[in-house]
Parts: C-alpha cells; structure tokens; sequence
C-alpha cells in the first residue's frame, strides 16, 4: 500500500506527535508499504528552524525507509493563539499543494490535534480519488476552550462545524482514547468507521536498562515501587492530579 501521511511535526522534533508518526511510519515500511509523510522544517516548541535545516518551499529526504517532504509554513513559537492558527492554516495551504504532486497514492492519513491538517487530508482524498483517515489525537477545538484559550464565540461554534465535517467525511477515525470515541458517537458520527488504537510503549527499550532490573530487585522498599508520567506536560494534562497521587503515596 502507498501510504500518504500529514503531520506538522516529525522527528528529529521529539513531542508526542513527532514520535507517534515516526513510529507507525517506521513499522509500516518494515511491513513493505510505500511512506511517504509531508511535513514541514523541524522547528517545535520554539519556532526556531533546526540546525542543517531550511523553511525552504521543498525539500526531500530519506528517514528509515520514509520519504519525508518538507515544506514551507508560516514558523513562530508554541505560545499565543493567532500566530499558532497562521502557523497551522499555512502548513494546511502547503501540505495539500505538494501532495497533489505525489503520483501514486493509495490511503491518506492526517493527524490532529490541530484540525487544519485534516482539512488538508480531506481535500487531497477528494482530489485524488483515494480514502482519507483522521488520526484523532484531541478533541480541538474544545481543548482550546478548555484551557481558556478560546471563549464560546462565533468563531468556535464554526471551528465546530468545521471539525464535525472531517468527521463525516473521514474514511476511518483512529483515535487514541474511548472517551474521544464516545464523544464522536454522543455527537452523531457513526460509531462503525471509528477504530480505538491507544499509545503504548515498545517494553525491549526499558527492559535492557540494568538500573531497571536493579531497581526492581533491589531490597530497598523506598525504590522498590517506581511511578512515571512520561508524555506531554502542558496546560490541558491536570497534572496537579499526579502530584496530589503521589503526595498520597508517600504518606503510604
């Protein structure tokens, strides 16, 4: 199969998107499909374009068996509201372009939070005559509303209709929790093209570690008993919940 992935982010950026990407990816060219991701100059969370790269208009490369093409978007840091929308709606712009030009396309796939690289994935699906997944990593734009980012206003209640349309018009909707899922169906999207592919973690990284096995075996108590919160630590996470979790568990 001739994978065609979108994401504004890609490794050697190292967020949560970034990583998840490059992980499918990876394992899809072991499996022999065709991946190509269109993405744009590794600039996340600073706005600062990457070492040995350029915000140039095309550039190609080979990461692990991916055909990676970046193109020109609108770079500014992860910080205020109108210059991250200008960032996302100019990769939008850049993203669909250059797809047009990939030959060969079988399935596209574009990845979220942030929906207007959806919008991008819908159009070159229409285009092309092919399937468009969304990869459902957030509910946006509620999770703006949630931090307090975005009031209940006339642009949100459009943003909503907006998000609601890729929703039908998706192929397939992954998503990475059940309650998103739950949260589609309450909404009125069919419930049978939305599939459930959680985060998970590849165990033979941590297992070689010997500090790992010396922990676990270790005749301590006090560090018999390890705890990590190992993912994206932002204004949306309520990680005053783990905090409040491990002040507990000291009293333990």
């Amino acid at each position: 199969m001739r994978i065609l992935f979108l994401s504004d982010n890609f490794p050697p950026e190292v967020n949560a998107p970034a990583s998840r990407t490059f992980e499918h990816c990876r394992l899809w060219v072991k499996a022999g499909h065709e991946v190509t991701v269109i993405t744009c100059a590794p600039n996340f969370p600073r706005g600062r374009v990457f070492d040995g790269y350029r915000n140039s208009l095309r550039s190609v490369e080979m990461v692990d068996g991916i055909r990676v093409v970046r193109v020109w978007s609108y770079i500014t840091a992860n910080e205020g509201f109108a210059r991250r929308v200008l960032d996302y709606m100019s990769f939008m712009v850049s993203a669909t372009f250059a797809s047009l030009f990939q030959r060969r396309v079988d399935v596209v796939v574009a990845t979220s939070p942030q929906f207007f690289t959806a919008c991008a994935g819908w159009a070159v699906g229409f285009c092309k005559r092919v399937p468009y997944v969304f990869e459902l990593r957030d509910i946006w734009p509620e999770s703006i509303k949630a931090v307090g980012a975005m009031g209940d206003s006339r642009l949100f209640r459009l943003l909503e209709r907006l998000e609601l349309f890729l929703y039908r018009r998706a192929a397939r909707i992954v998503s990475v929790t059940h309650s998103f899922r739950r949260n589609l169906i309450e909404r009125g999207i069919d419930g049978g093209k939305i599939d459930v592919i959680t985060n998970g973690v590849d165990l033979s990284r941590y297992l070689r570690d010997r500090r790992m096995r010396s922990w676990n075996s270790g005749s301590d108590s006090r560090v018999a008993f390890v705890a990590g919160y190992i993912r994206t630590h932002g204004l949306a996470h309520g990680l005053d919940t783990i905090l409040e979790v491990a002040a507990r568990l000291q009293q333990r």
